[in-house]
């Protein structure tokens, strides 16, 4: 039996592992529309865009791994439609790849809004290898950088170029950073973090337009009060979009993602999806999801390769995402969003402390800033009734808690 994955990123090749772990043993091929063969992404806005870390180091295995674990690797190749009927793949270059079992691993790409000036040189996004090659390449003809989009990529990236030298501005149109995604707690305790980095950040301000020298190359940008920024160097993180045209133009059911059931079956029996693309139930949780974090990819991941192995496998998992920001580590569990009260251990001008979010005494996620053990616990503590003088109380270990 052949498994093809579409899709070299987390999940896609932590599909091919995890099959080779499980003593599966049939064909398997990977197929990447990049050059590289599997990579980490969180890197690329810290260690690999400040070039303390090379290519060789941002890999999630090298080349030699799949080599000998027998994966066919395509690489830069792009998979432009399947047949269900004949169970074929259909490639660039006129070229068609069968399949017993087929997962979708396609990612997420970046959103570039409308916006006049977009197309302008010095413009970039940030998701891949690629991307952060042009932009470092770049550089050494840099003196200020502007970020459209506070979430936690422009923030990562905003705090890499602090660390470079380069003054840098952030333009959030929402009322606070990370909106969508943090407590305003939370977000308030990074506004303050940046600024006092002499990052400058600008909320309310949409960009109207990035605005060109004589040569095409991007020189400043309005926002929507007037003001003007000159910069040299614009990177827009307004968030992405899941890659699900392969699936939906294969009749496979689309609502936010691709689909899945518990074991990441799509509608198809033969077909799953794994990571950024899909849309998942989460029984913990009691909804569907669609998530955009290395954990979730490479968590479904194993239980689709388990699935195909042959040994029966549900995904059930409190989702949790980190972001390093400076030198502080943010590690974040649950969902903040479902609260009606939050307690916090520690104090967020020490930049050490952890908020536990609870509804009806039930702790349903946690956001802990330099406080390992704390998170840890909450991992484990998520969907429990838990105290909350307990975990405001630095006196107590919280792993007492873990044993009531």
């Amino acid at each position: 039996m052949s498994v093809v994955i579409v899709g070299a990123g987390h999940a896609g090749g932590q599909v091919a592992a995890s099959l080779r772990q499980l003593k599966y043993e049939g064909p398997i091929t990977l197929i990447g529309s990049e050059a590289y063969v599997p990579y980490q992404r969180p890197p690329l806005t810290k260690e690999y865009l400040r070039r303390e870390q090379g290519l060789e180091r941002v890999t999630l295995r090298p080349e030699a791994f799949y080599e000998k674990n027998d994966v066919s690797l395509m690489l830069g190749r792009k998979v432009q439609s399947i047949d269900r009927d004949k169970k074929v793949v259909n490639l660039n270059r006129d070229e068609e790849l069968a399949y017993d079992k087929l997962v979708l691993a396609t990612g997420s790409t970046p959103i570039l809004p409308p916006i006049p000036g977009a197309t302008l040189t010095g413009v970039h996004v940030l998701r891949t290898i690629d991307d952060v090659d042009a932009i470092v390449a770049e550089l050494e003809t840099t003196s200020s950088i502007g970020i459209v989009g506070g979430g936690y990529i422009g923030l990562e990236a905003a705090a890499s170029f602090g660390h470079l030298g380069f003054k840098t501005s952030v333009i959030e149109m929402e009322d606070r950073l990370l909106k969508r995604v943090a407590t305003e707690e939370l977000a308030s305790f990074y506004a303050h973090l940046h600024r006092q980095h002499d990052v400058d950040i600008h909320l309310n301000s949409q960009v109207t337009e990035i605005c060109g020298d004589s040569d095409g190359r991007v020189s400043s940008l309005t926002v929507s009060d007037g003001a003007k920024i000159d910069l040299d160097l614009v990177i827009v993180g307004v968030g992405i979009r899941p890659n699900t045209e392969l699936a939906s133009d294969a009749g496979l059911r689309v609502e936010n993602g691709i689909r899945v059931n518990e074991r990441c079956e799509t509608d198809d029996a033969d077909i799953y999806a794994v990571g950024d693309c899909t849309n998942h139930p989460n029984p913990l949780i009691g909804r569907r999801l669609r998530l955009e974090s290395v954990p979730n990819a490479m968590e479904q991941a194993r239980v689709a390769a388990a699935n195909i192995a042959g040994t029966p496998t549900t995904y059930a998992s409190f989702p949790w995402f980190w972001s390093d920001q400076y030198k502080l580590k943010l590690q974040m569990v649950g969902f903040s969003a479902d609260r009606d009260e939050t307690v916090t251990r520690g104090e967020h001008a020490s930049n050490s402390f952890a908020d536990f979010h609870l509804k009806d005494g039930v702790l349903v996620g946690a956001d802990a800033v330099n406080s390992p053990k704390e998170f840890m616990a909450a991992r484990q503590l998520c969907g429990k009734t838990v105290d909350p003088d307990s975990l405001r109380d630095t006196s107590i270990d919280l792993r007492s808690l873990l044993k009531k």
